[in-house]
This record gives C-alpha cells, structure tokens and sequence, in this order.
C-alpha cells in the first residue's frame, strides 16, 4: 500500500510543478508540442488562453489527488481505483475541453484526437480492470486440478509434491506478469523464501493454500475461510491418493 502511496505523492508533486511553471511562469515550452509550432500558433494560443489553462488543469487534477488520498487509509475498498481512475478522466476530459481553446485551423482535428484517445484510454483501463476482479475456482477432478479465470491452468495431481495451508501469505517481493491490485494479486509474482510463483491471492483473506509442483508454486485462497481450507482437504486428499 506504502509504495501506491508514495508514487500518488510524487505524481501530485509532478503535476502541482509543472502546472505552476506553465500557469504562473509561463514556462508554455512544458506542453508537450507548443515549442515546436509557428510563432503565429503560439501567440493565438496564448490570446486564446491555451497554455494557461493546461496548467490550471495540471493544478485542479493535483489537488483532486490531494482531497483522494485520504482514501488510502480507510477501508474502501476500491480506493486506488477512484483516485486513479478520477485522475485519468480528469486529464483525459480535460484534453477535450482545451482542444475548443486550439487555433480554428486545428480545433476540430484536436477535438476528434483527444475524444478518441479518452474512449480508447478509458475503455481499455475498464475492461482490463473488469477481467482482472473476474473470480477464480480451484476445481478438483479426477486425475487434475484446474484453476480457472485469467493465468489459470489445469496440472496433474500426480505431479503436486507438497500442499500445506498457510494462515499468513509470504512476503511478496515484486509482480513479474500479473495483476497486482488492492485487494488482489493475481499472475506471476517474486515471492520471499518461494521465488517465482503463480498467485491467486485476496489480500487480507487467510488462510492461503501452498502448492508446489514439480515446476511450479501455487499460491490460491478465497474470500471465503471455509472454502480456502475445502481446497486444501480436497487437494490434499488427492496427493496422498497418488503417492
């Protein structure tokens, strides 16, 4: 959580920055393309006021963050999610209404390339994150387990070598291809004393069930205890049966 934090932080101080600088010291060279138009161009924008309210948006979307942040330290649950993703749509939203402060020439052009890349940015963050939150089921059959959903696999019960329930998940180090939210770790992830691992982890939910495979460790629980540890009976059951 400490990490998401601290990078909200920085993000904030980058935004309050730059917006001063472009806002109140007309540092306009920080608009990513003005330096490189006409001298014309700059001055309509400018008379326009263009540049300045790029840097009154920089300014409202770091303060936004600021009245956010509080979130973090509650238990609302999505509170990540809101402060970035009310990031995101104020940028994005706020792209679209300055497109109307372009030169004539551009405004329409601009207009169509900043509602695009919002419906494109905004859409693809939504449905990412949609799939991610999709759940998961450790299925037992006959001779496999199968664990569905996204990184999910079927292996051999054959070829499972130790099962243990855990009522603390081990210390993760770092995401290596997955999905790491709030309350959620899900994919391929760096694992203290374990390594490489595939998790499948809701955060604060113990107990954890610990498989490890001739090629593989397993890391699964569920939000419900009670079905957590009828995944551990289950596959424990099935690892003795085959030795």
């Amino acid at each position: 959580m400490w990490g998401l934090i601290v990078s909200q932080l920085i993000i904030i101080i980058i935004f309050s920055l730059i917006g001063w600088a472009i806002r109140y010291k007309k540092a306009y060279n920080l608009i990513s393309g003005f330096s490189s138009r006409p001298e014309v161009e700059k001055q309509q924008l400018i008379a326009n006021g263009f540049p300045q309210k790029t840097g009154s948006l920089l300014i409202i979307t770091a303060v936004v963050m600021v009245l956010l942040l509080p979130l973090s330290f509650t238990s609302f649950t999505y509170s990540m999610e809101v402060q970035f993703g009310a990031m995101m749509v104020l940028l994005m939203g706020g792209f679209i209404y300055l497109s109307k402060f372009d030169i004539p020439s551009k405004r329409k052009r601009s207009y169509t390339i900043s509602t695009i890349l919002f419906i494109a940015v905004i859409g693809s963050i939504t449905a990412i994150s949609a799939f991610s939150y999709q759940g998961y089921e450790l299925r037992v059959k006959e001779n496999s387990f199968e664990i569905t959903g996204m990184y999910g696999d079927e292996w051999d019960t054959g070829g499972i070598k130790h099962v243990e329930l855990m009522e603390e998940m081990p210390y993760i180090i770092v995401r290596t291809n997955g999905v790491g939210l709030p309350t959620l770790s899900k994919g391929h992830f760096k694992v203290k004393d374990y390594g490489n691992s595939l998790l499948f982890i809701q955060k604060g939910s113990s107990p954890y069930v610990y498989i490890e495979l001739e090629k593989r460790k397993i890391f699964i629980n569920d939000k419900d205890p009670n079905k957590t540890v009828l995944w551990y009976e289950q596959l424990k059951e099935k690892a003795h049966s085959t030795k």
